[in-house]
């Protein structure tokens, strides 16, 4: 049976993520997370998928990445996959599978979700308890989004609306850190990346079933089987 096909609307954010086979590491050593961003900053740029914010776990990924067609993110992914897949299984002489299917997507709220979204990506080394603090971490958009950092990241129009200057909008950034996510934000999040559907308010998903014929079915009550984000990993690419 074919796979149903991916639609993205382009020019909203998504968030991606995607999680190692039987949540098994995907990234090893320093070389593996640098071979991964590399290959996403090269063949986001080719494909038209502006990234905003990610995190490598050791077990999995988060992205925050608006397409600028609505083919963008699906061939970033796939290509990045296939390649990184056949980075790891040459540097580690194994075969298989290297993430559990395909990657999880939710279209992001602007105005209302953006912004706590890019901070709970940069958040999850914090709330797995690996590091104290985000900048404690070298797998993350935080330095540069926060701190200065050279890099390679489209900053979103939300965050370009934190201030007049980089400076100006990097303490304003900066300072959000300050204040917890909240648990319900949190909650519904790890729901919408559950059940792939969008971070949003159900006025918005309202307004993509009526302007986009998006279908949007219900999210089930009670907690998802797994959170998500905050897994460590235990222990291996290929994207659909």
């Amino acid at each position: 049976m074919p796979r149903r096909a991916r639609h993205y609307l382009a020019g909203m954010p998504y968030h991606i993520v995607q999680r190692g086979n039987n949540r098994q590491v995907c990234f090893r050593e320093a070389e593996d997370f640098r071979c991964y961003l590399n290959l996403w900053r090269k063949i986001s740029a080719s494909y038209g998928a502006c990234v905003h914010a990610y995190c490598l776990m050791t077990n999995h990924i988060h992205f925050l990445v608006t397409p600028i067609r609505q083919d963008s993110i699906s061939n970033t992914t796939r290509i990045v996959g296939s390649r990184f897949a056949h980075f790891i299984n040459t540097k580690y002489e194994r075969t298989g599978t290297l993430w559990e299917g395909r990657h999880r997507a939710s279209l992001v709220q602007t105005a209302r979700y953006f912004l706590t979204c890019q901070r709970y990506i940069e958040l999850n080394p914090v709330r797995a308890g690996m590091v104290r603090t985000p900048e404690d971490y070298r797998w993350s958009s935080f330095a540069e989004n926060a701190l200065g950092a050279q890099g390679w990241l489209t900053p979103h129009p939300d965050f370009l609306a934190l201030g007049d200057t980089d400076a100006a909008r990097r303490r304003a950034y900066w300072e959000l850190f300050g204040h917890n996510i909240s648990d319900e934000d949190l909650e519904h999040i790890r729901r919408a990346t559950a059940y792939c559907q969008p971070v949003a308010t159900d006025d918005f998903k309202e307004k993509l079933k009526t302007n986009y014929g998006l279908k949007i079915g219900q999210m089930r009550r009670g907690k998802p089987k797994a959170k998500g984000d905050e897994l460590k990993g235990t222990e291996g690419f290929s994207e659909g």
